[in-house]
């Protein structure tokens, strides 16, 4: 009777106790920093917060931050970059990709694709676009963190190996009942695609939703500063917190409580997204590599 090889063969109780045992420690070990954050976030002036768990709770920290100063003016700011980024690069993503696909239709598609590989490995560099930007009057404004990185070459890559391994009978069929390009990729190809434009989307929004240094680059005015700046000047520099609160007279919380309340309102956003994307990551990246 043949033996199965050392990995198929089932492990004995031992040794599955012990990697139920590892993976234990691992979560623990991965979730302590953000249950200390969150419960941190809502220590009290009155507690102390030397140990894990603060002793007295409150929301000082968020309606001290959230009371219409620097961190919700950042907050919005982050919104707008990531909603209306994520938009149009997933519109102009999608029309080049599918437009790479018909190589044999487009004139000038397979250097065009040629220049986009190209991209992958060569980049100008931070002073060439910082005086691209610039010179396209684009200093201090929020367009100057959506443009230079509206279209990435990898999502683009991935959308277009997607659309060249849908089945080429579809494309036929549609043709076949008089549809133009422009019919078959709205009515076709887009139908077909939400599993892999929905990683893709979540890739976009949660670069445009860490856009850091771009905006330091970029952005001079406070006003217009993304939440990763303001938790930047904050967290990580130690900005006094009456100017995050925009000078409003409200009792102050500790110090740290209000630094971890900036972090979970940073976190939250993608966290809450995440979960209603997963179940289309395996589907998005795996589909493409199957044939008709």
């Amino acid at each position: 009777m043949a033996t199965l090889p050392p990995w198929m063969e089932r492990p004995s109780r031992i040794v599955q106790a012990g990697k139920a045992v590892l993976i234990a420690a691992i979560v623990l070990i991965m979730l302590y920093p953000f249950c200390y954050m969150i419960a941190m976030s809502f220590a009290s002036k009155e507690s102390s917060t030397g140990g894990f768990w603060p002793t007295a709770f409150s929301l000082d920290a968020y309606t001290s931050i959230l009371g219409g100063g620097v961190v919700t003016r950042a907050l919005l700011v982050s919104l707008f970059v990531t909603v209306v980024g994520t938009a149009l690069s997933l519109t102009l993503t999608s029309t080049l990709a599918y437009g790479l696909t018909r190589i044999r239709d487009v004139p000038g598609a397979r250097a065009v694709l040629i220049i986009v590989l190209a991209t992958m490995f060569i980049g100008a560099g931070i002073i060439p676009n910082f005086l691209l930007v610039k010179s396209l009057g684009l200093i201090d404004s929020l367009w100057s963190l959506i443009l230079p990185v509206m279209i990435s070459a990898f999502n683009l890559v991935v959308v277009r190996n997607f659309f060249m391994n849908i089945p080429a009978s579809l494309y036929e069929a549609a043709r076949i009942d008089g549809a133009g390009n422009l019919w078959i990729f709205l009515r076709v190809v887009l139908p077909l695609s939400k599993p892999v434009l929905a990683v893709i989307g979540l890739f976009y929004a949660v670069g445009y939703w860490n856009s850091f240094f771009h905006a330091l680059l970029y952005i001079n005015d406070t006003a217009k500063w993304p939440i990763q700046v303001v938790l930047n000047q904050y967290v990580i520099q130690g900005s006094q917190i009456a100017n995050l609160q925009g000078g409003n007279d409200i009792a102050v919380p500790p110090a740290q409580s209000v630094q971890m309340a900036v972090v979970v309102l940073a976190t939250l956003p993608i966290l809450l997204i995440y979960p209603f994307l997963q179940r289309h990551f395996a589907k998005g990246m795996l589909t493409g590599a199957i044939k008709e």
